[in-house]
């Protein structure tokens, strides 16, 4: 068990007036709640989002509930490269800042499919997609003082094994589970080796990842065993989305650093720092991920 030395809660977050917020998978589960919390400590929110209709609805609730509060919705889809590159050249030339970026946007053990650019669905999504989104970024970032990324990731991330050989699945018997852990590993390989390789920048953004625990959202909805489970194990949206907003505004946070529930297994319970992982660590396959990544996308950091 991981002790949390206090339980951190959105009465830790300061009034964020003033700065920007960008969160992909907005629309439901630990997006919407992010969006929600941040809105009402007076972030300009955007809600990059695959589904305009259903975004617009959920920015409109919480303009209710927060009179005053700014919230934009904007059309990104993850599993197109282009759309994604579209989206961050609307950011820039529209916003002179951006001081958080939230990745939270995923799929999990979905049937097989590829992206638009083909891309297996989960590692498409939940890893290259953000992995372009953030670089297309990183300008906008590097330009705006105190700066974070958070990527997401999930207990899942441990039975993640990637086959660097075979990362679309073309060549094997598609595991989706498996597609799905290795996903959340890419995330803190990605994670990590932002982190190291910005170590020396001053102008880089602080880089974290969090998970969620087992928290009910729409995710699960692919298995049905996990929705059943759901009844028995899960947390709120409003407890599971904490480790995301500790990562991304607690000062003592520090690039490289990992946020999850504090209670058992990791499950459930306020947000602390915990550990990934021994293979999450590993630098030959990080790097391997990243150079990968690099080409497979088109998009250089440096």
């Amino acid at each position: 068990m991981i002790m949390a030395k206090s339980k951190w809660n959105i009465n830790n977050i300061p009034d964020q007036r003033g700065r920007l917020v960008v969160i992909t998978g907005a629309t439901s589960g630990l997006g919407k709640e992010a969006a929600r919390v941040l809105a009402g400590k007076n972030a300009t929110v955007i809600m990059a989002v695959r589904n305009v209709k259903k975004g617009e609805d959920v920015a409109f609730d919480i303009r209710e509930e927060f009179s005053g509060s700014i919230v934009m919705v904007r059309k990104l889809d993850l599993t197109s490269l282009s759309g994604i590159k579209n989206f961050a050249d609307d950011i820039i030339e529209d916003f002179d800042r951006l001081d958080i970026l939230i990745n939270n946007a995923g799929i999990m053990m979905c049937p097989y499919s590829k992206t638009q650019d083909g891309f297996d669905i989960q590692m498409g999504t939940n890893h290259f997609g953000h992995f372009a989104l953030t670089g297309h970024l990183m300008p906008l970032l590097k330009k705006t003082k105190g700066s974070c990324v958070v990527a997401t990731s999930s207990v899942g991330h441990r039975i993640g094994n990637i086959d660097f050989s075979d990362l679309n699945w073309e060549k094997r018997k598609y595991k989706t589970a498996q597609a799905y852990g290795d996903s959340k590993l890419a995330n803190l390989y990605f994670t990590y080796e932002l982190a190291r390789r910005y170590k020396d920048e001053p102008d880089a953004p602080k880089v974290t990842a969090a998970h969620p625990g087992w928290t009910r959202t729409d995710l699960q909805r692919h298995s049905g065993p996990l929705r059943f489970m759901n009844i028995f194990f899960s947390q709120n949206p409003e407890k599971g989305v904490l480790p995301t907003l500790r990562a991304a505004i607690d000062p003592d946070a520090k690039s490289g650093d990992y946020y999850g529930p504090s209670g058992i297994f990791e499950m459930q319970g306020y947000p602390a720092k915990v550990k990934s992982n021994k293979r999450s660590y590993d630098l030959l396959s990080a790097r391997k991920l990243w150079e990968l990544s690099e080409k497979m996308t088109g998009v250089e950091y440096f």
